[in-house]
């Protein structure tokens, strides 16, 4: 597929998907959507990509929905015509219970409305020390939904109603996020994209089949009860433990050498 709102590049094992729309702020059109979920698939199904890295050109990270580009495409299909459009629309949003491979989000500057939804379904997430987060939802008269839903699983409820209910008024800064736990790390503007990177090869250097069992043992055993995530959890690790990736990890550790991960 030829993209021409996003960037897709395959850097090693990471694929690197950069939303590049700078003259909307990175504001989500139609396009943008069809393009970036078929990045998530290629990326998914690439046995070469073992880490998803999603990032932002210009000074915005994403601003949300670009709400007169959905307007006007919308109006061209049939209402309720696809199942999609019976559940919560998704945007950018990967489907991440679905997909296995780890995602990292590198933030700059400004992120609100449907941004926040690459900041709260990402698994880690940094962010540049001039980063921003708010919603603006209410401020335009639009519910806030799927977006504080999500946020209010991440931060305390009385911080994600403030967020909420004062629309574009209230701005999170960087390092608010931060010491909250909303974002893991904080990085110098011009670092960003470096950082992230080396953070994609840290994940990358562990076994990539642990990793996607860890992560999916995590994230699905966040809707379960304990007992059952437990179990969950065990069923993903007695899966990965007869993989060849399973002996060569004690092997080269024994061996004191590096392992060479076949990803079987």
């Amino acid at each position: 597929m030829a993209y021409e709102h996003i960037i897709y590049e395959v850097e090693g094992h990471t694929a690197v998907i950069t939303l590049n729309r700078p003259e909307r702020l990175n504001s989500i059109s139609r396009q943008m959507m069809r393009e970036i979920n078929e990045a998530y698939r290629a990326a998914e199904t690439d046995d070469e990509v073992w880490t998803i890295l999603v990032t932002a050109t210009g000074r915005a990270f994403c601003t949300g929905a670009d709400v007169q580009d959905q307007m006007l495409t919308a109006s061209e299909e049939r209402y309720l015509g696809k199942a999609s459009d019976w559940d919560a629309p998704q945007e950018i949003t990967a489907p991440y219970l679905q997909m296995t491979k780890p995602f990292i989000c590198a933030v700059n500057g400004i992120c609100c409305g449907a941004g926040l939804d690459m900041v709260t379904t990402s698994d880690i997430v940094i962010a540049s020390e001039d980063a921003t987060f708010f919603d603006p939802h209410v401020t335009i008269g639009i519910v806030s939904g799927r977006e504080m839903v999500r946020l209010a699983r991440v931060l305390p409820l009385n911080i994600t109603m403030r967020l909420a209910l004062m629309g574009r008024h209230e701005r999170m800064s960087a390092q608010r996020a931060y010491e909250l736990g909303l974002v893991s790390e904080l990085v110098p503007p011009d670092r960003l994209p470096e950082r992230a990177r080396e953070i994609a090869s840290i994940v990358n250097s562990n076994a990539p089949l642990a990793v996607r069992g860890t992560r999916l043992a995590i994230r699905k055993g966040l809707s379960l009860p304990v007992y059952e995530a437990e179990l969950l959890s065990e069923s993903y690790r007695m899966r990965v433990a007869v993989t060849e990736d399973a002996k060569e990890g004690p092997r080269a550790f024994a061996e004191k050498r590096a392992p060479d991960w076949k990803v079987r």
